[in-house]
């Protein structure tokens, strides 16, 4: 990985911005993952549901099934895919163990294979090229994931990755740019490994190496992000009509993205179905943006959410998505009719209705 003293003394120049903005202080009890635990998980019946000694030897027996399948640093990897991808389909459904994730994330993307085609382009876009979105990715920093210890300390080792990551993506991809929701995505991948790995696995799931591209997500008018609400909006009036019905009449759009997220999506809305389809507009708000703890417990959650098959409507609700709306003539039957989107009219109403409860977000 290409960490020099040119890379780290390019953001020490920019230093100026925003200087004087005090840092989260570091002295508080943090998480496996390395994120400041809030007061409620520092109680102690948050410390009584540690890991027992049955779930550890689980977890070290699933990390030997994962290294024996993986390989040396990923030597065996795709001859086992071949020969066993619906075995590698059940495991990853079932976790991949934290400390083999980054190499697996790797692995599956197809970003390992650009890193070694692509020896010291990443230094290259880093010291030697120049980003028009650098001050704005500088301002930016200081706003990712501000809670986890590695991103802290302003200009330190985190942040400093964090800048040099955003900035090469945005030369190497002009089109697209940087754009402000990117630095989660990259800070994720940057506590799993290094700066390098991690610049290329944010290529590969951008452009697409192995799966479908993502960069639809920060292009501008966000394409994607329009697909992939109206696909998630329709699985929802299909698989629970009810809730969608709920939805429609409370001005409410769920907002999801890719074919597990859709399913984990879903999930979330069937386990808290009941409660949900009771809720008024504004509790309605709250409880989407906030599903209770049981209900993200991912034994719970991701067995539940495997249960929607969804892959064959999706590919129907994007040939249906591309087609446009001016394809749609008068033979579309009333169920499509239900999918249009709200008229100005309905819109104008629903942010009337947003404006007057505007109080509800300051309480």
């Amino acid at each position: 990985m290409a960490k020099t003293s040119q890379s780290t003394s390019e953001m020490d120049k920019k230093k100026a911005i925003d200087d004087t903005e005090p840092g989260p202080a570091p002295t508080r009890a943090v998480d496996r993952f390395g994120f400041i635990k809030t007061e409620q998980s520092n109680s102690p019946e948050g410390a009584s549901k540690s890991r027992s000694t049955q779930e550890r030897q689980r977890e070290e027996r699933k990390i030997r099934k994962w290294r024996k399948m993986i390989g040396v640093g990923g030597s065996d990897w795709k001859h086992y895919v071949r020969r066993n991808p619906h075995v590698v389909k059940r495991r990853i459904r079932k976790g991949i163990p934290d400390c083999l994730r980054g190499l697996v994330w790797q692995l599956i993307s197809g970003s390992r294979d650009l890193l070694l085609m692509n020896p010291g382009v990443y230094e290259t876009l880093v010291i030697y090229e120049t980003s028009a979105s650098e001050l704005e990715i500088i301002r930016d920093i200081s706003r990712t994931f501000p809670s986890h210890i590695f991103f802290q300390q302003r200009h330190g080792p985190g942040q400093r990755s964090l800048y040099n990551i955003l900035k090469a993506y945005s030369v190497y991809d002009r089109d697209v740019g940087y754009v402000q929701g990117m630095g989660f995505l990259a800070g994720l991948l940057l506590l799993y490994m290094s700066e390098e790995d991690a610049f290329w696995l944010l290529v590969a799931l951008l452009k697409g190496a192995v799966h479908a591209p993502m960069e639809g997500l920060y292009q501008a008018g966000l394409p994607l992000v329009q697909q992939y609400l109206c696909q998630f909006e329709k699985l929802v009036l299909e698989y629970m009509p009810k809730l969608g019905q709920h939805f429609i009449e409370e001005m409410i759009n769920p907002s999801i993205g890719i074919k597990v997220v859709f399913q984990v999506g879903l999930a979330l809305l069937r386990f808290c179905h009941d409660d949900l389809v009771k809720l008024p507009f504004e509790k309605l708000l709250h409880s989407l943006r906030n599903f209770p703890e049981e209900a993200t417990d991912p034994d719970v959650l991701l067995p539940l959410a495997f249960t929607f098959k969804v892959s064959s409507r999706l590919a129907e609700l994007d040939k249906e998505y591309r087609k446009g709306p001016e394809e749609e003539d008068s033979n579309e039957s009333s169920t499509s009719k239900r999918f249009q989107p709200l008229t100005s009219k309905t819109m104008a109403r629903a942010i009337s209705r947003v404006v007057s409860n505007a109080t509800f977000d300051k309480k």
